[in-house]
């Protein structure tokens, strides 16, 4: 458990059918067909994969973590964030992710961008989950 107090939120989601299958919330709202990537001998191509909708959410989350840092510091900025997860082998010849988190920010000096992203990276709840277990890299990017 998180907190004592009550959740505000939580998602929900089943999978059927493993990496060639369907993913799909229990609003119906997501209803996706997920496929293996032609990289990993996938035979189906035009549907989404499990890395694309890691990348997807932790990309909406820091892109609103750097929103909200600015906010509280009443900066007025317009942002885009694009997260790469990668998966693959490690040294260990284990399989894993790993992921770039690249971020775009218009309306402040590269200075004061990169505090913004070092600190969206410390409290997004994605980066935080993924610490010390998906390597990442932030790069602030024009």
């Amino acid at each position: 458990m998180m907190t004592k107090e009550k959740p505000k939120y939580t998602g929900i989601a089943t999978a059927t059918g493993g990496r060639n299958g369907n993913v799909k919330t229990n609003d119906g709202i997501l209803d996706l067909k997920v496929s293996t990537p032609k990289e990993f001998d996938g035979q189906e191509s035009g549907y989404t994969n499990p890395e694309q909708l890691f990348a997807a959410a932790w990309a909406s989350c820091f892109d609103n973590a750097i929103l909200l840092i600015a906010k509280a510091r009443k900066l007025e900025i317009t942002t885009a964030t694009t997260v790469e997860v990668t998966f693959g082998a490690n040294d260990a010849g284990e399989y894993g992710l790993s992921a770039k988190i690249k971020v775009k920010i218009d309306g402040l000096p590269s200075e004061k961008a990169e505090i913004i992203i070092k600190s969206a990276h410390k409290v997004c709840p994605y980066s935080k989950a993924t610490k010390g277990n998906v390597p990442s890299e932030v790069l602030l990017i024009s």
